[in-house]
């Protein structure tokens, strides 16, 4: 492999073949995922015991959630993943897990009914959110804080639609959620974001929320030109890439006008889906 230095190297042609690799990995995803049904992704730390009162109840969670129709979406791995899958296999629902290979030995646990093996994060996380049509957060690490941050930036920017993201402990995303009020608002976020997501401690009040938010969406955007475009009106249906659906869009967000570029020396936000 060339060392990257600060003077031009030239192209390395492997890095044009490692594409159809990546598209394999959307293909397979895709194909395998296509006919799964409504779905509930789930996040949550790999290191969470058996044991532990975050395991069971994303256990309980999971099977709540098989019972009600859902197909269970999660990282394939031990922990919360575990519990995710676990709790939905044991149930009779449709349980997924989208496994990652990493630099280091690992176990995928033994509850899904269909297992994708992926090399690139990036093609892992387009499934969680596609095929997903709500998202939980159990208690975890950095990975669980990015699937978290990512999806959140998603609905904020009007990517994907408002789907209902619920985060699972207040214990322990509490200290967050202030760091969030304090923090970011109102100079980095605006003050309805912090509405994108609900907070629950037990299983029932989990799977409640579900199926209210997927029926009712919770929330939207203040600005009345955004929400326009968050209820798929403003767009229309002008071009193929134009299309507001995110249904329409292969990866499962929605398309959007291209940057136009500024002859000014500075420029400012022109509204929520440039953050």
């Amino acid at each position: 492999m060339p060392v990257r230095t600060a003077e031009y190297l030239e192209p390395d042609g492997r890095d044009t073949w490692r594409v159809f690799r990546i598209m394999a990995e959307f293909v397979e995803g895709f194909e395998s995922l296509a006919n799964i049904g409504p779905a509930v992704t789930i996040f949550g730390s790999a290191r969470t015991k058996p044991d532990d009162p975050y395991y069971l109840a994303a256990e309980k969670t999971a099977a709540l959630l098989a019972k009600a129709g859902f197909a269970v979406i999660t990282g394939g791995g031990p922990g919360i993943m575990e519990a995710g899958n676990k709790g939905c296999f044991e149930s009779g629902g449709v349980s997924i897990g989208c496994n990652i290979t990493l630099p280091h030995e690992q176990d995928s646990n033994r509850y899904q009914k269909i297992a994708l093996d992926f090399h690139y994060f990036y093609a892992r996380k387009v499934m969680f959110v596609k095929y997903a049509s709500a998202f939980l957060c159990f208690p975890g690490g950095y990975g669980t804080l990015d699937e978290f941050f990512e999806t959140v930036t998603l609905i904020q920017t009007l990517k994907i639609e408002a789907f209902p993201i619920i985060l699972f402990g207040k214990q322990y995303w509490s200290g967050l959620v202030k760091w969030i009020e304090s923090t970011l608002q109102p100079n980095f976020i605006d003050g309805e974001d912090l509405s994108i997501f609900r907070i629950v401690d037990t299983p029932e009040e989990a799977v409640r929320l579900v199926r209210k938010g997927i029926k009712h969406p919770w929330w939207q955007p203040d600005d009345k030109k955004l929400r326009h475009i968050a209820d798929a009106h403003e767009l229309g249906h002008k071009a193929p890439l134009a299309d507001p659906q995110a249904s329409q869009s292969g990866e499962g967000t929605r398309y959007g006008r291209r940057a136009i570029r500024s002859t000014k020396r500075h420029i400012k936000s022109r509204g929520k889906p440039q953050q």
